[in-house]
């Protein structure tokens, strides 16, 4: 990624849940998204994987804090809408 700028830094994370009530039942999507880009550097000592170099709204996911971070993780947004059906 050395030299890149702007828009070529930019990435989406996607998670997809699949729910099903019965095996005769076709599986229910829940799909969850994050938008960010890739930091300059790794910044931050919290999380795991690629929360050092993902960058959402000025803050890496491993500065920003479990709480934080759960409430905009592509993770968190596809397990809240399975959550919402169930409910």
């Amino acid at each position: 990624m050395a030299g890149k700028k702007g828009a070529e830094r930019r990435v989406t994370f996607k998670t997809v849940v699949a729910f099903c009530d019965s095996p005769e039942m076709s599986p229910i999507l829940f799909v969850g998204t994050v938008e960010g880009k890739i930091a300059d550097a790794m910044r931050g000592e919290g999380g795991f994987g690629f929360d050092p170099i993902f960058e959402y709204e000025g803050a890496t996911f491993a500065e920003m804090g479990t709480e934080a971070k759960n409430k905009v993780s592509h993770r968190s947004r596809a397990f809240r809408k399975l959550l919402d059906y169930l409910s």
